[in-house]
């Protein structure tokens, strides 16, 4: 039985558990979304650009395909071992915690589909955002793309259940000491697993905060993957450009 909530991002996401559940995302919108973002930041030809948070390297490949030269990282081992086997001369992946500047800057940095404010201490996603600044070039764009927090708790679903690839995914979700919480149970081979997300329920004005500190300067806020106008009502998504 694993109930150990600490650092959750380097243990759940470690699980290949983790792959199944969300193994059914839809690669198409991910993939369209990628398109509208890079056309309008207007990134040059072949320019470079680090996925942050990058998963098992699915936006990282595709940025790719378009003709980006891509650096992903993330902290699970897991995931960067098995993105590796994509890798060639302008596609590479590398274990790094975001909370750092990498090594490189780029014309664009990417945190994309809610891989922010899972830290257990404040001050990392003040870091976080700071490595994001520290890592663009002159002329490159930041890009956090989170949930809309407001939306998504007056949308909450409480309890539902998922089936997989014959595992049957028990989630609860709730909203607790300012983290939207996920709570997922499990058997399989015979054994009950027992894993939990958690997640900042940032919205605009946080951001602008932790923007504010970390001296940034936010230029564009959209709601979806079409770049619409946010609405903190109805929006899904909070997509924020920054340099």
């Amino acid at each position: 039985m694993n109930n150990n909530t600490t650092k959750w991002f380097s243990s759940w996401f470690d699980t290949p558990f983790y792959h199944t559940l969300y193994k059914n995302r839809d690669d198409s919108e991910a993939q369209a979304f990628m398109d509208t973002l890079t056309n309008y930041l207007n990134i040059p030809e072949h320019g470079t650009i680090l996925d942050l948070a990058c998963g098992k390297g699915r936006h990282a490949r595709y940025l790719n395909t378009l003709g980006y030269h891509v650096t992903g990282v993330d902290l699970s081992e897991n995931s960067i071992n098995y993105a590796k086997q994509f890798e060639n001369d302008s596609l590479h992946f590398e274990m790094h915690d975001m909370c750092k500047p990498y090594k490189t800057q780029f014309d664009a940095v990417f945190n994309l589909f809610t891989s922010f404010g899972y830290f257990d201490k404040d001050e990392d996603n003040l870091n976080t955002v700071e490595a994001i600044k520290a890592n663009l070039n002159t002329f490159g764009f930041g890009v956090i793309d989170f949930m809309n927090s407001e939306f998504v708790i007056n949308n909450l679903v409480s309890e539902n259940t998922k089936t997989v690839d014959t595992i049957t995914f028990n989630l609860k979700r709730y909203v607790e000491d300012g983290y939207i919480v996920k709570d997922i149970s499990f058997s399989a081979d015979s054994e009950n697993y027992n894993f939990q997300e958690r997640v900042r329920a940032f919205t605009l004005k946080d951001f602008e905060a932790i923007f504010a500190k970390a001296n940034v300067h936010l230029l564009d806020v959209f709601g979806d993957y079409k770049l619409n106008k946010f609405n903190p009502k109805t929006s899904e998504r909070l997509i924020m450009i920054f340099k």
